[in-house]
């Protein structure tokens, strides 16, 4: 049984319709997917914010999430009502003032886990349940329309990730390949829940890219835990793949181990692999590339091309073209970088010797969480800079050939810092074309960060640092303009939209929804003489 929507539908819903075409335009009042715009580039239009007034910031208000804890949702936004999730719970807040308009709680699912947000087409919007079910809710009132089972959680993994509206079509992935699984990507018609095609992460054995892998082929990782990009000119999706597993074990996955670690474009009427690029072959260090693919279209090296940019975990930037996965260059990203002197010419990583997991502890940078992550960067044109969310640490990397058991959270070893070493964080602007880094902004915190970044026409990109503030900077100098203590941990990304005329920029902490704006002076109203 599931609990009762609460039937409290604005007037606002009635009729409202959100259209492939208008998700294609990008943000600007509304941001109707994860990362704002099929790009990836979480760039708004909006202006109301600038640099000469972001100081004037408030908070406007705030929403507590029931039992949160570790929100990892970015609210989508249409026609001034805002939608969030949590583990197997969808909520319809007003954008304007954080009420809540209803509530969907899917009781059925007995696994709770991580929830990064909904999808939202015509009528109705889309999010997944840690159980690895969808779910199609009416958008005016959260009536349940239809739910569809597309993985089993008795085959160790679980689902997590936003799911991305193409067309017609949900496209949806799964997670936990550290667990022993087999990753993959589907795509779910958007009017019945039918499954329209499945593409696999790791081959079956015989099949082309399986002569890549030893043992465990058959639970060999690749979760596809963190959602896509989208060409709409290509119809070419970009989906990022995780670690192989065991993760720190290699010993017994002898070769490159295809498609783990890589970047796959898909056709998104068929799902046929078109190519792949893969950023870490044998990957021994837990350096999924589960960071977002952001299209930009950019002259490079005297032309025009389409291209596609991948800060990755490893500590290096890459740019491809995105027509045809052709490696172009790389930069690092990060300082404390030791296990590659570089990437060579056909985009593989020269690595240094001795710098793999070994049984005592190797101390190896990056760190396992990686030079990045999942936090989401930001592009905006108006620089043609790439704003990054980048971790300064080196971890103890140990290994174990104890034979792994699938569906057991075996991972073949381990990774952590030492004591004292919590590492750094730190927001830099990239040029993509040069791997120049124009300017870095330091954190101070626990190195406990999962929080990214979005950026405005206004000239500011906002960020969630590590010490649980939203802050403003300039997108050109980096330079501090505001920010706001909340008071707990983040692991969310910030995003931006405007209802009734005003601009907000909206954030999840660990347990709350916060919205922010410019502060607007009330007129005060006299007191009037007691009679």
């Amino acid at each position: 049984m599931r609990a009762m929507p609460l039937f409290l539908t604005l007037a606002s819903l009635a009729g409202a319709q959100v259209r492939f075409e208008e998700i294609r335009k990008g943000p600007a009042e509304n941001w109707l997917t994860y990362a704002g715009d099929y790009q990836g580039t979480r760039h708004s239009a909006l202006r109301q914010i600038t640099t000469e007034n972001a100081r004037s910031l408030v908070p406007k208000w705030v929403y507590h999430m029931p039992k949160a804890n570790g929100l990892r949702t970015c609210p989508l936004v249409y026609d001034g009502i805002m939608y969030v999730t949590d583990s197997n719970v969808i909520r319809a807040l007003d954008a304007r003032t954080g009420r809540l308009i209803w509530e969907f709680k899917d009781t059925r699912s007995k696994k709770e886990g991580a929830n990064r947000g909904a999808a939202l087409l015509g009528d109705r919007v889309f999010f997944v349940t840690a159980d690895i079910h969808l779910v199609a809710l009416d958008r005016r009132n959260g009536a349940l329309l239809w739910e569809k089972k597309y993985g089993n959680v008795e085959d160790g993994m679980f689902a997590s990730a936003a799911p991305l509206v193409v067309k017609d079509r949900v496209i949806v992935g799964v997670a936990n390949g550290d667990n022993g699984m087999r990753g993959y990507v589907s795509a779910l018609s958007a009017s019945t829940g039918e499954e329209l095609w499945r593409t696999y992460t790791v081959p079956k054995r015989g099949e082309p890219g399986s002569e890549t892998w030893g043992n465990y082929i058959e639970y060999g990782g690749g979760a596809t835990w963190l959602s896509g990009t989208y060409d709409p000119e290509l119809n070419l999706l970009y989906w990022t793949t995780g670690n192989p597993w065991p993760d720190f074990y290699g010993g017994d996955r002898g070769g490159d181990n295809l498609y783990t670690c890589s970047l796959l474009a898909l056709d998104a009427d068929t799902g046929k692999m078109k190519w792949y690029f893969q950023f870490t072959p044998h990957d021994t260090h837990d350096w999924d590339a589960q960071a977002w693919p952001v299209l930009v279209d950019l002259p490079y090296e005297g032309r025009p091309r389409k291209l596609v940019l991948h800060a990755n975990r490893n500590g290096f930037l890459y740019v491809l073209d995105r027509v045809t996965g052709e490696y172009l260059r790389s930069s690092k990203i990060v300082d404390l970088l030791d296990w590659a002197k570089g990437i060579d010419d056909k985009g593989r990583p020269v690595r240094v010797p001795g710098k793999d997991p070994t049984p005592n502890g190797n101390r190896i940078c990056p760190s396992v969480r990686g030079a990045t992550n999942w936090m989401s960067p930001t592009f905006d044109p108006a620089t043609g800079w790439l704003y990054v969310v980048t971790l300064e640490q080196c971890d103890i990397y140990a290994s174990s050939s104890k034979a792994p058991e699938p569906k057991k959270n075996f991972s073949g070893g381990g990774a952590g810092p030492k004591p004292a070493d919590v590492g750094q964080f730190f927001l830099r602007a990239f040029d993509p074309k040069t791997g120049e880094r124009k300017w870095e902004y330091p954190m101070t915190g626990p190195g406990e960060s999962w929080a990214g970044t979005v950026s405005t026409a206004g000239g500011v990109v906002f960020f969630g640092d590590d010490d649980g503030q939203l802050v403003a900077v300039d997108a050109r100098t980096g330079k501090h303009l505001w920010h706001f203590q909340m008071g707990e941990g983040l692991t969310a990304s910030p995003m931006t939209y405007a209802a009734g005329g005003r601009q907000y920029v909206a954030i999840a902490s660990a347990t709350a929804i916060f919205s922010f704006g410019l502060f607007e002076p009330q007129t005060s109203v006299p007191v009037p003489a007691s009679q």
